[in-house]
């Protein structure tokens, strides 16, 4: 199984983070940079998608991606950034709400006790991404309903999440071989490389705090094959100009 972790295009919040007077969307959606990132992120992977080697060792994907399966978090930038490369290759796309970024939905007004909020309902989903299959039980009351995701909540979420992931899509001998593409966010990816090495939560050594730097709209790929964990690439971005390289 091959994984690619798309982060999502640069949304309202990336853009304004500096802004003193701008106050936090609880779920941002794509400026137009970030459109503008996920248009290159699709017409990327159609030119590449056809992999013209298949014995060659790829693991920069210089003969192509392949790519089979496309899931995005339910946060709207996710989706948003996802739809135009669902479009260009016509491949299935689902939500997987638990790769969403870390806290949830949440209002941001009261930094020192943020409340959970619903998300948006099926409707919205229905009208603006009808492409993306929904879960069963996505109504009109929203998608995530729960309170502020507690830090203790937050590695066990994607610990469950790989475990799933290896369950769906882990290489197996009468199938082809899997490559997935995630569209989510920098807070998850983080959890998720933990989740993968075992790493300690932001622990390095000399009493430093470790983080992975990733720009919207980078690739990351991760392969699982034969017991063994590779990391092929972090944060990839040279399918994107100098102009549309913000994080």
């Amino acid at each position: 199984m091959e994984i690619y972790f798309i982060r999502h295009g640069q949304s309202q919040n990336n853009a304004s983070w500096q802004d003193p007077n701008y106050t936090e969307s609880s779920d941002p959606a794509l400026t137009d940079i970030g459109r503008e990132q996920a248009r290159c992120l699709a017409d990327f992977f159609k030119r590449n998608q056809l992999i013209t080697q298949p014995s060659a060792w790829n693991v920069q994907n210089r003969y192509g991606f392949g790519l089979t399966q496309i899931y995005a978090s339910l946060m709207v930038r996710a989706p948003g950034t996802a739809l135009p490369t669902v479009l260009a290759l016509g491949l299935p796309v689902s939500a997987w709400p638990e790769i969403l970024e870390e806290g949830g939905i949440f209002s941001r007004e009261d930094k020192s006790n943020p409340q959970g909020l619903p998300g948006k309902p099926r409707s919205y989903f229905e009208q603006n991404f009808p492409e993306l299959k929904l879960p069963d039980g996505l109504d009109e009351t929203g998608w995530w309903k729960r309170p502020f995701e507690a830090e203790e909540d937050r590695q066990p979420r994607a610990d469950k999440f790989l475990a799933e992931l290896i369950a769906r899509h882990g290489d197996r001998d009468d199938q082809p071989e899997q490559r997935i593409a995630l569209f989510s966010h920098a807070g998850f990816f983080v959890r998720l490389v933990c989740a993968m090495f075992k790493l300690p939560w932001r622990q390095a050594s000399n009493d430093l705090k470790s983080w992975f730097a990733l720009n919207n709209g980078s690739i990351s790929r991760f392969d699982i094959r034969k017991g063994d964990l590779t990391t092929c690439y972090i944060n990839r971005t040279d399918h994107l100009p100098d102009h549309l390289i913000t994080g």
